[in-house]
């Protein structure tokens, strides 16, 4: 089988959800959910910028091959999407790392990664 569930969807009310951050919006999916089907249902599929040419990129394949969906997730860069599952309060954002900007490491120890346009 090539393709599967990172979980089995019941449908059932019941089942386990997770909160989540995507683009700095709210969103509750069921538990096993990976961060690019997040993504889908939240309706907000840019996972990117192209570095090169800063155009709006997503995810292609959805099975960790074509690395087209790289996100930012609790503030660390370069993370596939449809390879991740959520967990709860994960943040996600899109990722705006270009040629024009630079990213730099927060070495405060926060795990964090800060953005700053370039010269």
């Amino acid at each position: 089988m090539m393709f599967r569930y990172l979980s089995q969807p019941s449908g059932s009310q019941s089942d386990p959800q997770i909160h989540l951050t995507i683009n700095d919006r709210e969103i509750r999916v069921p538990a096993g959910t990976s961060v690019w089907a997040a993504m889908a249902q939240a309706g907000d599929t840019v996972t990117r910028l192209s570095p090169v040419t800063e155009q709006e990129r997503s995810a292609y394949c959805a099975m960790g091959v074509c690395f087209e969906c790289l996100v930012e997730i609790d503030g660390m860069p370069n993370r596939q999407a449809c390879l991740t599952q959520v967990c709860e309060g994960m943040s996600v954002k899109r990722q705006e790392i270009t040629q024009t900007s630079d990213a730099f490491a927060d070495v405060s120890g926060n795990n964090a990664v800060q953005y700053q346009e370039g010269q």
